[in-house]
């Protein structure tokens, strides 16, 4: 691939065309909104100049709902030998461009699984895909060379491949993606017109069940009208498991021994079944999850503290595979939880008291 056409320059489009030009790829930029491609170029995505004639692959970063119609301009103007989406569904876009009765052996649905919370080209990076599940949607009529193409912009964004239907893609975000997004909103709506004092009280725990939460409601929107089947219908299974969560917190409540039993068994029952889809969920580098020891450090809020534990790690010998920070409520302080191979804890632990850091048992 040597040049490219990127249409929208948002946080997608312009992460991806960063990485493209960094890779030596020309990359010509266009939005709706061309202050927003001015900016994208600015940040060195590419220029917002129009190609002379058709580029290798053009990428339609626009919105879900406008997908088609911009591929479909693309494509009627023979702007590129090769076409994709990154829209994060896949199944509605495809039907729409066959409705529309084009030639679909020049196309590929995909969907980068990655993204952060703020929007826009100046949230872009070049490495945002690094390492990170691609999604590709090939049918029986995408040319071979159209997948190669992609295959390209995939390794060039140092991105996994994986290929998938693209119902079945679809019915897999809504899982992983979509339905959990909503859940977040659900939980981070409770603390709207909570009591100051109980707001403070938040730690960790509900940071990271409701940081999703923070994200563009009206992305948000675009997303959830293009996939609503398979969302409703994984809410109503959440729905149901939380009205029998309900039944067996009041049961809780009674006085009889017997509905106390019940009630806890119900508990008990959500619990398990939690453990075993949470191991499910897959581990560093995308292989089988393992688990790791803690080691908790307490440091002051000040530049350099922890870049130091880092480098004492380090000397120990010891690689950190995780880290979690934990704010002190009204204290210049925290507490950074090491997460480290369970027989690596030890050494880590002396060391680190050796060098004078305080550690939480």
């Amino acid at each position: 691939m040597r040049t490219a056409l990127v249409v929208g320059t948002g946080l997608i489009g312009t992460s991806a065309a960063l990485a493209l030009s960094q890779r030596g790829v020309t990359v010509h930029l266009a939005d709706h909104d061309p202050e927003q491609a001015r900016t994208a170029a600015a940040l060195g995505a590419g220029t917002d100049e129009a190609p002379e004639g058709p580029v290798d692959l053009a990428i339609v970063a626009a919105p879900p709902a406008h997908v088609a119609g911009v591929l479909a301009d693309a494509m009627r103007r023979g702007a590129a030998r090769g076409y994709l989406d990154v829209a994060s569904v896949k199944g509605g876009p495809r039907r729409e461009l066959e409705a529309l009765g084009l030639d679909l052996s020049s196309y590929i649905g995909s969907h980068p699984m990655s993204g952060r919370e703020k929007s826009g080209p100046l949230a872009a990076t070049g490495d945002l895909f690094e390492g990170r599940p691609w999604v590709l949607t090939p049918t029986r009529d995408t040319d071979t060379e159209v997948l190669n193409l992609a295959l390209e912009l995939v390794s060039h964004c140092r991105a996994v491949p994986v290929v998938m239907d693209a119902d079945a893609h679809d019915r897999a975000v809504a899982l992983v993606s979509h339905m959990p997004h909503l859940v977040s909103s659900m939980v981070a709506a409770r603390l709207q017109n909570a009591e100051e004092a109980a707001v403070r009280l938040c730690g960790q725990g509900i940071r990271d069940v409701t940081r999703i939460a923070a994200s563009d409601p009206g992305m948000w929107i675009d997303i959830l009208s293009a996939n609503p089947g398979p969302v409703a219908d994984l809410l109503s299974d959440v729905s149901a498991d939380l009205e029998e969560t309900v039944q067996a917190l009041r049961a809780l409540q009674s006085s009889d021994e017997g509905k106390r039993r019940e009630g806890a068994t119900g508990i008990e029952d959500v619990l398990r079944r939690g453990n075993a889809g949470q191991v499910r969920v897959p581990g560093k580098h995308g292989s089988a999850p393992r688990v790791y020891e803690i080691v908790a450090v307490l440091i002051d809020d000040q530049p350099g503290q922890l870049a130091r534990i880092f480098a004492d790690a380090g000397r120990a010998g010891v690689n950190i595979e995780d880290v979690r920070i934990e704010h002190a409520t009204g204290q210049q302080a925290g507490l950074v939880q090491l997460m480290v191979e369970p027989q690596a804890a030890p050494v880590l632990s002396a060391s680190l008291r050796e060098r004078g850091w305080a550690i939480r048992q």
